[in-house]
């Protein structure tokens, strides 16, 4: 019989094994948590490049506000002079007074209250990456134009973010790793108590010929039919689970969250999950029936 057949034959009445019973359901919930661990993953790493794209190389400006409209102008001019003579500096360009009021907006609410409010200057500031930015010399010199003024570095900020992002990445590496060993451990005892069941007929197998690797195949086979029985169940059920979580993101204001990129490659994995499963299983419990066999003789 072909290791990839679907339908199962064994010489062993393996079948009616207790064992049988619950793996492959548990071997669905293992496949059901993996796929939904890879779409986590996927998730961090387009919060992770939205963060990074989006303030990792600029920083914000601010202009206190001044006793008269004209010296409000004076300050913003020598500031952005400042700014733009600096060899960090890609671009400077001050925020518009409009555009800050609508940030505000949530927060304040609007109307002629929070017109009338003395709100300090922005600008916003693109650097390279190549050049070393230093805020403190850049501060001082501000200072001597605008006493007050601050310079609000996103960088700091983002690399705490950042880290976040790769730790809770490499928790969901960690729930893959523990799902695999879990699996594997699930496996064996099953396997060997299926050995213990069926010691018996395994040594009337011997008497009459059979070789070790020709009993460890009939266990390999069973354990690679559950396997494909529990991991299409698993595969089946994480995709309602993908619709509705699909579902509820898209209900989300689009700017408060990226697009999840779901690469080719991931989508592979989480298709060939049922497979990975299989093969594992068959793996696993064709070794462990050698190695239980090998300590019998």
């Amino acid at each position: 019989m072909s290791m990839f057949s679907l339908r199962h034959h064994s010489d062993l009445p393996l079948d009616k094994d207790p064992g049988t019973r619950f793996l492959p359901w548990l071997i669905a919930f293992m496949v059901y948590l993996a796929a939904l661990s890879i779409v986590a993953t996927s998730l961090m790493q387009s919060l992770s490049a939205r963060w990074e794209r989006g303030v990792s190389d600029t920083l914000t400006v601010q202009i206190p506000a001044a006793a008269s409209v004209n010296k409000d102008q004076t300050q913003i001019e020598e500031a952005l002079k400042i700014l733009r003579a600096h060899p960090a500096v890609v671009l400077a360009e001050p925020i518009s007074r409009s555009h800050v009021l609508k940030l505000l907006e949530p927060w304040l609410g609007s109307g002629e209250t929070l017109g009338d409010l003395p709100l300090p200057h922005l600008i916003d500031v693109s650097l390279r990456r190549s050049i070393e930015f230093k805020a403190q010399n850049v501060r001082d010199k501000l200072h001597i134009i605008a006493p007050g003024a601050t310079i609000d570095d996103h960088r700091i900020w983002l690399d705490r973010l950042v880290r976040m992002s790769h730790t809770l990445q490499a928790g969901a590496y960690i729930v893959l790793a523990l799902i695999c060993f879990a699996s594997i451990g699930t496996i064996i005892f099953v396997t060997r108590t299926g050995l213990a069941i069926h010691q018996d007929v395994i040594e009337v197998l011997h008497l009459i010929g059979a070789q070790d690797s020709y009993i460890a195949r009939q266990f390999g086979e069973h354990a690679l039919y559950l396997g494909l029985r529990g991991g299409f169940l698993g595969l089946a059920a994480a995709g309602p689970t993908f619709g509705l979580f699909a579902y509820l993101y898209r209900q989300v204001d689009s700017s408060l969250l990226p697009q999840i990129d779901i690469t080719p490659l991931q989508w592979i994995i989480v298709m060939s999950l049922p497979i990975l499963s299989a093969f594992m299983g068959y793996i696993t419990a064709r070794s462990a029936v050698m190695r239980t066999l090998a300590r019998m003789v």
